[in-house]
């Protein structure tokens, strides 16, 4: 066979048929705005909670999870209906419509003059998530040839890492900033989630240009949606989408951890000594969280590049191992202002990306593109619903028992995949179709 020309590679991945590079770069593009604007709310959310409607800090923990946890039912409601829509009518009017509602939650998030409508405009903003989630994980496959599939996934971490330093280190401080400038808390805070939702819309403007606009396939625009969504959940008999599944579950849920709750313990310290307003200690958490995003970043081709060169079950087994220790060791920190906590970081951020970047390509492997984009659709469904029982459960333990409780949560979630994973490794076998059937499906 030929080798692919150097014109239908982008950063070492090999283009499918009838993707430009111009999609490529799109998709990139797609995931740094999307992990970014991800990563931002749920990280500013003690600073509205503190700063907007005066929750007390004994029940900030409860808020939080109550937040988590309707945003991702939300999601849990959605994920796989998005997956199926997008069997049928495309990817890239999902991406949009994931990036609009993520800009309305956004803008309107600071203006919630109470829990409950804080709530309604999180459900809001975790129909879009689950909109890009679910599309994020789905393009990352359409868009490069089988053997390019674990490099995908790395740069998708990458960028997606960029996404999320670029939250925690620029967009969370922009209410200190504005404040700086003169503006009350209130009012700055305002201003600065404006500011995010219209920096989303315009990303949505210009990823409706450059985004593909091909099908997969056509079996899709065939297939009534609650079929295709039957078939994404029926794949669970197969060990290798079972394992898969169980991955993202707990791996989408350490992401939910290190973004709402690292920010919340170590807000909660800082304000508690007194020393820092809201703003300021939300500006050092983002300090804090920014290190661990960048660990992860810089690990994301690290994992991307295993993911083509070891059986991607043993892989996933591995990720859940490292992101297990990683989430564990919180359980050593007594003080998050101080230099344990950036140890912690580095390892949160390894375990982290671990877990992200390689549960998608294990999938991929194991169905057929006809059904991709709903078993990609349940996939994230499985993340979600990780996410919905961390943020649930660890935030009654972060008020009841430590503010580490969530990410032990985390760490004993992961040990359970690890032991389902080591069941079952044997009897993961690749599917033949779902490599080749996808080299040709986008042909013009």
């Amino acid at each position: 066979m030929a080798a692919t020309p150097p014109s239908r590679r982008v950063l070492g991945t090999q283009l499918a048929d009838g993707i430009s590079k111009g999609n490529m770069w799109a998709l990139l593009t797609m995931a740094t705005a999307a992990t970014a604007v991800i990563s931002f709310l749920p990280s500013a959310q003690p600073h509205i909670l503190s700063t907007i409607l005066g929750v007390p800090e004994s029940a900030q923990g409860r808020v939080v999870g109550l937040l988590g946890f309707t945003a991702e039912l939300a999601m849990i409601l959605s994920l796989a209906w998005y997956g199926a829509l997008a069997d049928r009518f495309g990817r890239r009017p999902i991406v949009i419509a994931g990036l609009v509602l993520t800009a309305i939650g956004t803008a309107l998030f600071p203006f919630a003059g109470d829990t409950a409508t804080l709530v309604a405009l999180r459900v809001i903003f975790g129909l879009g998530v689950a909109a890009l989630n679910a599309m994020l994980s789905t393009i990352a496959i359409d868009y490069v040839r089988s053997r390019s599939r674990g490099k995908s996934y790395g740069l998708i971490g990458v960028f997606g890492g960029l996404g999320a330093v670029l939250a925690v280190l620029v967009m969370v401080r922009l209410p200190d900033a504005l404040e700086g400038s003169g503006l009350d808390p209130v009012a700055a805070t305002r201003l600065a989630f404006l500011l995010v939702a219209a920096g989303i819309l315009v990303v949505a403007a210009v990823l409706w240009l450059t985004l593909s606009k091909a099908k997969v396939t056509t079996t899709g625009e065939r297939t009534p949606l609650p079929r295709l969504v039957r078939e994404g959940v029926a794949l669970v008999r197969d060990p290798g989408v079972a394992l898969s599944y169980a991955a993202s579950f707990v791996a989408r849920a350490d992401l939910a951890v290190v973004v709402a709750f690292m920010t919340l313990w170590i807000v909660d310290s800082a304000t508690r000594a007194g020393t820092l307003s809201s703003a300021e200690a939300l500006a050092r958490a983002g300090a804090v969280v920014g290190i661990s995003q960048t660990v992860a970043l810089l690990c994301a081709p690290l994992f991307g590049w295993l993911g083509d060169r070891m059986r991607r079950q043993d892989l996933v087994i591995l990720a859940q191992t490292v992101a297990a220790a990683a989430y564990l060791s919180t359980l050593l920190i007594e003080d998050p202002l101080g230099p344990g906590m950036m140890l912690v970081a580095v390892l949160i951020g390894i375990g982290e990306i671990a877990g992200i970047t390689t549960a998608g390509p294990l999938l991929a492997q194991q169905v057929p593109a006809r059904v991709r984009g709903s078993a990609f659709g349940v996939h994230t469904l499985c993340g979600a619903a990780g996410i919905m029982t961390v943020s649930a459960l660890g935030g009654v333990l972060y008020d009841t028992w430590r503010p580490a409780g969530p990410f032990v949560l985390s760490g004993v979630l992961g040990l359970l995949v690890v032991a389902f994973g080591l069941a079952v490794r044997r009897r993961v076998e690749p599917r033949p179709e779902a490599d080749t059937a996808r080299e040709s499906a986008l042909a013009p």
